[in-house]
């Protein structure tokens, strides 16, 4: 007991360093997603099975420093939302606050029974779209942010969330340590600002904030 005591203690402290001002009920949220996660990644694929003993550091933490970038939007989409990084760790953070919305795009139908069942454990503001990311560009009217996390490279991405970034959203794309070669292969097609936001989890990991995408 005094071992879980200390492995609460310290995954709330790390959390914490990130996101001073987290709520006892946000934490007790997070900490159901992970036992929910865990159970679930037995019967399907949701993440890398290396990376299950660090599923806090490195999924959880990794997806609750964008909340922390973006504190005050209120209407998000992640696309890919797979095991629900970062999806379901932001409409965890979303609940408190009045009016937030995320929508979470996975076209792995068992995947998205999984996002549905951490999003209605939570009573989290998620709504998911099973279905193909171009599949729902009418459907989705434009966010404040959009999110994505090991799903394509950024070319790609700029193509899959183009119709929502030209309305004026920003994104916030998590990139490891080749993220420089993947800027450099948009620069033909697009212009675009960027914000380059080291990651608080992995020193060799990126947060780019896109902004005014334009297709040349």
């Amino acid at each position: 007991v005094h071992t879980e005591c200390g492995v609460t203690e310290s995954r709330e402290k790390s959390l914490q360093e990130i996101l001073p001002h987290v709520s006892r009920e946000t934490l007790e949220d997070l900490f159901a997603f992970e036992t929910l996660f865990r159970k679930w990644s037995k019967a399907i694929n949701l993440a890398s099975p290396s990376t299950l003993d660090q599923l806090w550091e490195r999924h959880i933490l990794d997806s609750a420093q964008l909340y922390r970038l973006a504190p005050d939007a209120k209407v998000w989409l992640d696309l890919g939302s797979g095991g629900g990084f970062p999806g379901v760790v932001l409409a965890i953070f979303l609940k408190q606050s009045v009016g937030s919305r995320i929508n979470l795009v996975e076209s792995n139908s068992k995947k998205a029974a999984f996002l549905r069942t951490a999003i209605g454990q939570a009573s989290a503001p998620g709504t998911v779209h099973a279905a193909r990311i171009d599949a729902v560009w009418q459907k989705i009217a434009p966010p404040e942010i959009i999110t994505a996390r090991a799903l394509a490279s950024l070319k790609e991405l700029f193509v899959l969330a183009e119709p929502w970034l030209i309305g004026g959203a920003t994104a916030l794309f998590q990139k490891g340590r080749d993220y420089r070669r993947e800027i450099d292969e948009t620069r033909d097609d697009w212009t675009f600002d960027l914000v380059e936001h080291r990651s608080v989890v992995d020193k060799d990991s990126v947060v780019l904030q896109i902004s005014n995408l334009c297709r040349l």
